[in-house]
């Protein structure tokens, strides 16, 4: 029976969403507060939080609704968006997913829960994926080696094109571009370029090139205009004078055409979305980048390579890691320190699904219908400008392309808008030829033509200079899983060799690991959201429009800042788009000399290395001994640099998990000396409903939307970077890519592009929009306090087993904890990455290692995780400390013990003798527990050294076999 005094209110709260993303129950917090010396958790984050910086009242955000309320409202929104058939091209097609990889990649938290392969052994399946997808674009490409994937087209020419200037021989300082190149990718290169002082020309080719006048140069192919034109006289011309040429190649083009590679290029990037990969107005898609084996160490992104493990078995791992972009600091050449991993696994089980004679079959399917429509147009009197084609068609429309727009509009059709007098077709492997016959009747509505009257003529063909002749992805893993119940198994098998969030805790710090919840991931595959093309008219959109209009202004409340913008598609990207801000800013008002970055010694190496690409110089402030930043050298370096200072990019909290009580006065100190404040959002989840850094200091934040805000990690990506800003900043914001869509107002921002799209990844934005709705302002406060909570309860459990290295004035930390092992590496020789590997025999990923202190573990839990996972983590770390102290005792040698030897596979375990000094149940059972929730990592400790001395980035060919 009802209480007399309850509501309908108090009984809909019962099914609020925040309950199911928070882990700990009330009981548990109480349990936790009273290990903590608390009894209230108001009282608890008062002793955390410094009392400055606090906000004085709540959100102004709605109260969360429950999921099928959230999914509603989105789901309205989402049917204002018009599904019109779209033959736009320009470098985003429609495309079908596979159901199999729908289902088993996309929509399946083994795989969309991951994160980034840094422990290989706990990583095989998505490392054995992203080879998968090296292979690929390899063998398309004709290129020695590919990297892991990059964020979108026009970023992978702009870091191709910074390539190229390192690599080349040539002392000139111009970079040309094919005028016949996309437009976004042009405005993207022209955006990378201008800081660091590289002069793009954009021309034809063929009759403006000087090719001594230029360290290198972009070509597309085929050309936004549809042209397949033969490149092989500009690459010699190029090479000729030093300079290194690079290739945009259309990915499914490539099956017919002749490779970049066999063309002569030295570099070959592109999108790889129409593998399988829906528009989702502009992203994410994973773009690839390959290029030559003597390139290896200055090429930016991730690169999975082959080596063995401790038995000499194969085994996948990040090659190379030393030559990662935020690695290398100031000194980078790149900030990119992510990938499109999950897109990039779609795209590549795309082709294991297909194979080569499916992809083939496609590409075929869509340069005939293509060629079938030039046919039909030359009928009906239209003038098709390009005379080859894969599959886009650029012509003159008599009278104006006015009329043909408006009468694709009334049958629900989307072609380029070129200019006035003509139009752009791009066919895709959805087309049919209902649409090619609904397409010819936009340019003579009584045409009589049937597809099959015109399908009996000669078609045009591709050049026969440029059709490719050899072998096409032949290894065994594209000519296998071909029928639905091979490849279910397959990937199967891959995720099965894995731990993501579906499996155990991640406790890694900086990067919140945090549930990512199912009906937050839903609406990402709506036809609605998935299926729009972002050069959409703005009149179709709205439902995408009113969307982001509506996350930017909760994203904008919860930071305190006056605008944002949700372009980057990485957390690197929204970096570089607020330096790049200050940059303008400072320039407008006669600032342009301001060109000194401060930045703490504990930063994440991305911040230098964006200052770096800003045209910025880096000065680093030294941290004291509690791990704050130095106010003394702070104000020290200020002055120095007073007439020079752009800005200081501080993370807070701090890189070391703390609150720094300084944090207004490291901004007051830089705003004396003219500098702008930027505050890094890497923490931002352990600020949000609390303190506001738009409020205590900060002009400039990017945010990690794959953090705090629930997009997931996917294996390493995809990830969202918004910038936000003051209002004195807002101005500088990046602007709209001039081909993008109408449909987002952009109309005050003149920052420069710097992505492909406009919205950036706009397709997982749904995401974060579902997350702020259902927590709503209460439960965002009460993740971040729990959040809070739950580090410090393992800093409390763990603090008589392993040194806390920094807390706060108050004793606490924030939202992650440092575990300094230093000290048992003099004691016992166990280092900081055989706990991490031990920790794989207990069923854990291991949390952040040596960053941002060698020798160290940084634990973050996140509010998700329950107290029973906290306990089940801590009993596993308080256990190794245990085994350490067994070889501190003599009892274990070093050489022999289950630390140095871990992670202990089931294959190891079988074997025979058992030469060990430890039994075969305290390798592989340590803690009773795990007998009834084993995982089995697939591989033993990966050899690093090996695999960097022998480099293998991509599966051999079946010829390289049978040589064998």
């Amino acid at each position: 029976m009802l209480q007399a005094k309850q509501t309908l209110r108090d009984l809909e709260r019962r099914d609020e969403f925040t309950h199911r993303h928070i882990g700990p129950s009330q009981d548990d917090l109480a349990r936790m507060l009273e290990a903590l010396g608390h009894s209230s958790i108001d009282a608890f984050i008062d002793d955390v939080i410094p009392g400055g910086i606090r906000m004085p009242a709540a959100l102004a955000l709605p109260e969360g609704v429950p999921e099928h309320e959230a999914l509603a409202e989105l789901r309205a929104l989402a049917e204002n968006n018009q599904s019109f058939r779209s033959f736009i091209g320009q470098g985003y097609y429609g495309t079908r997913t596979p159901n199999v990889v729908l289902r088993n990649i996309l929509e399946n938290p083994a795989w969309y829960t991951a994160y980034t392969p840094y422990q290989p052994e706990i990583s095989q399946g998505r490392l054995e994926a992203l080879f998968n997808f090296q292979t690929m674009v390899s063998d398309l490409t004709s290129m020695d080696l590919a990297n892991a994937s990059m964020l979108d087209e026009a970023t992978a020419a702009a870091e191709a094109m910074t390539l190229c200037q390192r690599m080349s021989k040539s002392k000139a300082r111009a970079f040309f571009v094919d005028r016949d190149c996309l437009p976004q990718t042009i405005e993207v290169l022209q955006t990378r370029a201008e800081p660091l002082g590289i002069e793009v020309i954009v021309g034809d080719p063929a009759n403006d090139l000087d090719a001594a006048a230029v360290f290198g140069v972009l070509l597309q192919y085929p050309g936004a205009s549809g042209a397949v034109r033969d490149y092989r006289a500009v690459i010699d011309a190029v090479h000729a004078q030093r300079g290194l040429a690079v290739m945009a190649a259309d990915i499914l083009s490539l099956v017919m055409l002749t490779s970049p590679g066999e063309l002569g290029a030295d570099v070959a990037v592109g999108s790889t979305q129409r593998f399988g990969v829906p528009m989702g107005f502009g992203g994410p898609h994973a773009a690839y980048m390959a290029t030559r084996a003597s390139f290896k160490r200055s090429l930016p992104g991730r690169l999975v390579g082959q080596s063995i493990d401790a038995n000499g078995k194969p085994a996948f791992r990040l090659a190379l890691q030393t030559r990662e972009q935020h690695i290398r600091r100031e000194k980078a050449t790149s900030n990119i320190c992510t990938a499109q991993v999950l897109l990039a696994v779609m795209a590549s089980m795309y082709a294991v699904y297909h194979g080569p004679q499916g992809l083939r079959t496609i590409a075929a399917r869509v340069h005939y219908l293509t060629s079938v429509l030039a046919l039909g147009l030359q009928e009906l009197g239209c003038e098709v400008e390009n005379e080859t084609w894969f599959d886009t068609l650029s012509m003159r429309v008599t009278g104006g392309a006015a009329r043909v727009h408006d009468a694709a509009k009334h049958k629900g059709i989307n072609l380029r808008v070129i200019d006035g007098e003509r139009v752009g077709i791009s066919l895709d492997e959805t087309a049919t030829r209902d649409d090619v016959e609904a397409l010819w009747s936009l340019f003579e509505a009584e045409s009589r033509l049937s597809f099959a009257s015109i399908e009996t003529r000669e078609a045009p063909v591709l050049p026969g200079n440029l059709l490719r002749s050899d072998a096409l992805l032949s290894h065994e893993v594209f000519n296998r899983y071909h029928s639905e119940t091979e490849m279910l198994r397959y990937l199967r098998t891959l995720a099965d060799r894995d731990i993501a969030l579906d499996r155990s805790m991640i406790p890694l710090g900086s990067c919140t690991m945090k549930l990512n919840a199912t009906a937050e991931m839903l609406p990402v595959t709506w036809p609605e959201f998935a299926n729009v093309h972002p050069l959409a008219p703005a009149e179709q959109v709205n439902g995408y429009s009113g969307m982001i209009d509506s996350l930017e202004a909760m994203l904008c409340e919860i930071t305190g800042y006056d605008a944002i913008s949700l372009q980057p598609n990485a957390g690197s990207q929204g970096e570089y788009a607020g330096l790049l801000a200050i940059r303008a800013y400072h320039a407008s008002r006669g600032d342009a000399e301001r060109d000194i970055c401060l930045i703490p010694s504990s930063a994440h190496g991305t911040n230098p290395a964006s200052a770096q690409m800003c045209g910025m110089r880096v000065v680093v402030v030294k941290c004291d001994e509690h791990g704050n930043v130095s106010l003394e050298d702070l104000r020290a370096k200020a002055s120095e640099h007073a007439e020079r200072l752009a800005a200081i990019m501080v993370t807070y909290p701090s890189t070391h998990g703390v609150f720094e009580e300084g944090i207004r006065e490291i901004a007051e100190i830089v705003h004396h000396h003219g500098g702008q404040v930027y505050i890094d959002g890497a923490n931002l989840n352990a600020m949000v409903g609390l303190c506001q850094p738009g409020k205590f200091g900060g002009d400039v934040s990017h945010l990690n939307l794959h953090k705090t805000f629930c997009i997931p990690h996917g294996g390493g990506g995809p990830g969202v970077g918004p910038v936000a800003v003051g209002a004195h900043l807002a101005e500088f914001l990046p602007g709209a890519v001039s081909a993008g869509s109408r449909g987002i107002a952009q109309a005050n921002r003149h920052g420069a592009p710097v992505s492909a799209a406009t919205a950036g990844s706009a397709s997982i934005l749904p995401i974060t929009w579902m997350y702020i709705r259902m927590m709503g302002r209460d439960g965002l406060r009460k993740a971040t306090e729990l959040a809070i909570v739950n580090a410090n309860y393992i800093a409390a459990r763990l603090q008589d087993s392993y040194p806390i290295l920094y807390r706060g004035s108050n004793g606490r930390v924030a939202h992650e904890c440092i575990v300094d092992l230093r000290p048992l590496k003099e004691t016992s020789g166990i280092s900081v990455d055989d706990v991490a590997k031990r920790l794989i025999d207990y069923g854990f990923h291991a949390p952040t290692m040596s960053f941002p202190v060698a020798g160290t573990l940084m634990i973050e839990p996140t509010e998700s995780e329950s107290i029973e996972e906290l306990d089940r983590f801590c009993d596993a770390m308080i256990q190794i400390r245990e085994e350490i102290a067994r070889v501190e005792r003599g009892e274990w040698p070093l050489d022999s013990n289950p630390l140095v030897n871990a992670p202990h596979t089931a294959e190891v375990l079988a074997m025979e003798p058992w030469n060990h000094a430890y039994s075969r149940a305290e390798a592989v059972f340590p803690l009773d527990s795990l007998r009834q929730r084993k995982y089995w990592p697939p591989v033993g400790r990966v050899d690093n050294v090996y695999g960097d001395k022998n480099l293998i980035c991509a599966c051999p060919p079946m010829t390289d076999y049978a040589e064998d």
